[in-house]
């Protein structure tokens, strides 16, 4: 029976890191992930867990280490945010390349200049194209969940890469809600003991990691990693359905909200949703005909999923918490339009809204303006495809 209990985002993330009690854990502290390692910490001076705590001194040396132990066959994380996911940068490529499954918490906060400490998706979204599996979180229930169905991913023999979990810093990491845990002895059985069969410290198999890669190899290596992802594709649905036989928490590739007549519908990520869905359910009380779609797992994206989902739609509006300064559009947004390319005369229209950066309220005055602006897209009148949610002139 599941334990019940009050924790923010982060406690909740900093708890599940202690039921698996990973080999590594290196970090180093950035607002407002700062909490994961730190509540994690008390629990290694407290005797509760038998990692190794690395302080690093930076998150590029923090990541380093976790990329040399995860080399050494070591169930390896960290944590970070914005500007640490950005030092970084460089040995995100190196993890992915490797094929090394290290799991990192990413609390989502906004980069630089001008300075901000609040919640957008431009850390995770910059990173997007790195390699790296990423899921999201709607809220603390679904942060401290998606930890360990992170973990299945990355370390499933057929895939073998290493996974963002995301969460909104501050909106999710620092509110309090309540939370079911899993008992510590499902835990252990749902993660189930990790062995990498190749590794640095394995005498009966010497290897060479992370050697230089001339041009008549290196395209082939690269190769292998989009079959890494293309397999990730395969094998997400089958963990999804494993936890929620354990957990009765179903899960998909996306949440589909009052999508069964929608007319207009909105796709949005992490904890926005829980704004949209009450205006959705306000405007169906109306008699509108409409939904909402939340994104769960960004990579792989689930191109054919989002498609079909979105194939008896009208008109769809995309909901960025990032920009891509592209000039046409949020990074979800350019997803999302390439997937239901292929639906012909059943393709929807689609706009783009980029909303809520660097911490701005987004309250429900604002997403119903979204579906109203919908209507006049259905209605042929529509304004830019790609605009912004709010912003004062």
């Amino acid at each position: 029976m599941a334990v019940k209990d009050r924790l923010t985002g982060n406690e909740a993330v900093a708890y599940a890191v202690k039921q698996v009690n990973p080999d590594v854990f290196a970090a180093f502290p950035i607002t407002p992930s700062t909490d994961v390692p730190m509540i994690f910490s008390s629990y290694l001076a407290n005797g509760e867990v038998t990692s190794e705590f690395v302080l690093a001194e930076s998150e590029h040396s923090a990541m380093s280490a976790c990329i040399g132990a995860a080399c050494s066959g070591a169930r390896t994380l960290t944590a970070t945010s914005a500007c640490g996911l950005a030092l970084m940068w460089e040995l995100l490529y190196v993890a992915s390349g490797m094929r090394l499954p290290i799991m990192m918490p990413v609390i989502n906060r906004a980069f630089s200049a001008p300075l901000n400490i609040n919640c957008d998706h431009s850390d995770s979204m910059g990173a997007r194209d790195t390699g790296w599996i990423q899921l999201y979180a709607e809220n603390n229930q679904e942060a401290y969940d998606n930890y360990f169905i992170g973990m299945r991913i990355g370390e499933h023999k057929d895939v073998l890469l290493p996974v963002m979990s995301c969460q909104d810093g501050f909106i999710t990491s620092h509110g309090l809600e309540n939370i079911d845990l899993i008992e510590d002895d499902k835990v252990k059985k749902f993660i189930g003991n990790y062995s990498n069969e190749v590794s640095l410290i394995n005498p009966k198999h010497p290897v060479s990691m992370g050697p230089y890669d001339i041009p008549f190899y290196y395209m082939e290596h690269k190769y292998q990693q989009v079959q890494a992802v293309k397999n990730a594709k395969k094998v997400i649905p089958g963990i999804f359905k494993e936890f929620g036989e354990l957990t009765g928490r179903k899960y998909s590739w996306f949440e589909e909200y009052k999508m069964e007549d929608a007319e207009r519908a909105i796709i949005i990520l992490n904890s926005s949703a829980g704004t949209a869905k009450a205006v959705v359910d306000q405007l169906r009380a109306k008699g509108e005909k409409v939904g909402l779609i939340k994104i769960r797992v960004y990579r792989p994206f689930p191109m054919e999923e989002i498609a079909a989902a979105l194939s008896k739609v009208k008109a769809v509006a995309v909901m960025d918490k990032a920009d891509s300064f592209s000039n046409c559009g949020g990074p979800v947004y350019t997803d999302v339009r390439h997937a239901c390319y292929d639906l012909g005369e059943n393709r929807p229209k689609i706009i783009n809204f980029i909303y809520g950066l660097g911490g701005r309220d987004v309250q429900m005055d604002n997403i119903a303006h979204v579906y109203e602006e919908l209507k006049k897209t259905m209605a042929g009148s529509g304004g830019e495809l790609y605009r912004y949610l709010g912003l004062r002139e």
